[in-house]
């Protein structure tokens, strides 16, 4: 028994080459990560938000609304299944 669990704790040679070849892998493409610089934005520019709205007071209500009427579509499905 022990020698199986010796065996098994030592890698094979086609386990150490790929552990070796994944890290070489993740090396490069670690470098090449780094050489990528991400986009500035600039929070002045806001010319996406041009024509939109902000949410009205009422928005309480429509969410209210919203509840109400899937509480009134599960209790049809509850009387209608009994």
């Amino acid at each position: 028994m022990a020698i199986i669990f010796n065996n098994m704790d030592e890698k094979s040679e086609l386990q150490r080459r790929i552990a070796a070849e994944l890290r070489e892998k993740q090396a490069r493409k670690s470098s090449i990560d780094n050489d990528l610089v991400a986009p500035e934005y600039d929070n002045d520019n806001s010319a996406y938000l041009e024509n939109t709205k902000k949410t009205t007071s009422l928005a309480w209500a429509w969410f209210l609304i919203a509840v109400a009427t899937v509480g009134t579509i599960i209790a049809i499905l509850v009387v209608v299944t009994r």
